[in-house]
């Protein structure tokens, strides 16, 4: 016997205290089927971007499990991987003074452009962003080359200064903190102070040997620095792409053993000024970026140190690529990609800039065909980029279903059917603040089913999802599509 009641916005929760209930009653037991019933979509011609498109009704999953698509998906809990930690991009200077200029000239624009980035709370028109990268001086996307402590000798940093790094990257900072408190703050330099180095500038060169043992304070200064702004510091990394020399901005070539001296002075210093929490990343590579080598070899470093975290920490877009093709590039090499080859994060590089990828630091070779940011800003208004938009659908998926609460997971996926390589798949466990409620799972699908024997063919993908014995038909769309349901 069942009853059949409307079901209340609240019951799709998953927190199961609904006002009332769809009743099925079973050998006197209350039983609640699977449904999914939140859904966002992307599709290759733009007519959705990042748009929710939940369903009127409930889709509902069956008990039975026999092959009813040309594509089954297969979502394996059991499986658990690592956790995900956040998306996002960094907070260069010129990314801060864009937005600063945004605020200026449009302010509704700007808090409309932050809370679409990073609100948190559930539900929100938001891609959900969580992890913030903040370069520790100048970049090639600075005004002018700089350091947090330019005296020449003051090995001491008795002249550090915070406040070196422009205004408005703190004021950036604070706002986006003033919407997403759970913002992950990731500390990086492009080069230590040109006096330390032995090409006596921040632009190309080596740390000089006997500047080693003194390197590390210059973090613990600035880790102390961001505190006493009232912004925590989640992470630090010694030294951006080790192996970039380019003396057209600041860079510094250093070996893995310089860097870990470096590195294990810094986890003292941190430890005993009550910073054990913050994080070392090491070496910071190429592999861990985009620019070169393949995804895969996050893999080859996991086999080597397996106890170790990776973390993508950056790529960025070229201004004139094609959108669809761009899009269908992130998701299969980064943000479904990284992950699968055990990355916990996934950033790109600028925040924003203008629509031509300015401005950079004056005499620059960087970026010579215009390095698009997940923003471009213009006229008072902004655009969301390929790079956000592919971004935002993971970053959906993975974000705490609690504020404060557990990050997702990463969980087994696999695809099967005549038709199984038109779909790219990535799934997601995310548990709850309390254990009365339901773990979500989520499941984002890149379909790239957009030609037949080169000639140009959209089509859409009807597959099952099976999951815990029972499963569901869903067509998705070519391009993005994130769903996500609840299960005890």
């Amino acid at each position: 016997m069942s009853v059949d009641l409307e079901y209340p916005l609240n019951y799709f929760t998953g927190d199961m205290r609904p006002s009332r209930l769809a009743f099925v009653l079973l050998l006197g037991k209350l039983a609640v089927s699977q449904q999914i019933y939140d859904v966002w979509q992307t599709t290759w011609d733009r007519s959705k971007l990042f748009k929710n498109v939940s369903p009127s009704k409930s889709i509902d999953f069956s008990d039975s499990t026999s092959a009813s698509s040309s594509v089954n998906i297969r979502v394996d809990e059991a499986n658990e991987a690592q956790e995900i930690v956040g998306f996002g991009a960094s907070l260069s200077d010129s990314s801060a003074l864009t937005l600063k200029k945004l605020k200026e000239s449009n302010s509704d624009r700007y808090w409309e452009l932050l809370h679409r980035a990073f609100d948190p709370t559930y539900g929100a028109n938001s891609a959900g962003l969580s992890y913030i990268r903040v370069p520790l001086g100048a970049t090639d996307f600075s005004s002018s080359v700089y350091s947090l402590d330019d005296t020449a000798g003051d090995t001491s940093f008795s002249h550090f200064d915070i406040n070196r790094a422009p205004s408005y990257v703190f004021s950036t900072l604070d706002d986006i903190r003033s919407i997403n408190k759970y913002l992950k703050v990731h500390l990086v330099p492009w080069s230590p102070p040109g006096w330390m180095k032995d090409s006596g500038s921040m632009n190309g060169g080596s740390l000089k040997s006997e500047m080693v043992k003194y390197y590390s304070t210059y973090f613990l200064k600035a880790v102390q620095g961001f505190k006493n702004k009232g912004i925590p510091i989640y992470a630090v990394t010694i030294q951006n792409e080790p192996l970039n020399d380019n003396p057209s901005y600041p860079t510094c070539t250093m070996t893995p053993s310089v860097e870990a001296k470096i590195g294990k002075s810094l986890r003292t210093q941190l430890n005993d000024n009550g910073f054990s929490s913050v994080k070392i990343i090491g070496f910071e590579l190429y592999s861990f970026h985009c620019y070169a080598g393949s995804v895969s070899d996050q893999e080859q470093f996991h086999k080597a140190f397996p106890s170790k975290d990776i973390y993508f920490t950056e790529c960025s877009g070229t201004i004139g690529s094609d959108w669809w093709s761009d899009m269908k590039w992130y998701m299969d090499n980064l943000w479904i990609g990284a992950l699968e080859h055990r990355a916990k994060s996934g950033l790109m590089w600028n925040l924003a800039l203008d629509g031509r990828g300015n401005p950079k630091l004056p005499g620059t070779n960087s970026c010579p065909d215009g390095c698009r940011a997940l923003v471009s800003v213009s006229g008072g208004s902004y655009t969301l980029n390929q790079e956000f938009i592919s971004m935002a659908h993971v970053s959906k998926a993975t974000i705490p279903r609690d504020p404060g609460g557990p990050s997702a997971k990463m969980i087994g996926v696999s695809v099967s059917g005549s038709t199984k390589w038109a779909l790219r798949t990535a799934a997601f466990k995310t548990k709850r603040a309390s254990s009365k409620d339901w773990p979500m799972y989520s499941l984002v699908v890149l379909n790239w089913h957009d030609n037949d024997n080169g000639d140009w063919n959209p089509t859409p993908v009807t597959a099952s999802i099976q999951f815990r014995g029972k499963q569901v038909t869903y067509t998705f769309p070519v391009g993005i599509t994130t769903l996500w349901w609840y299960a005890e």
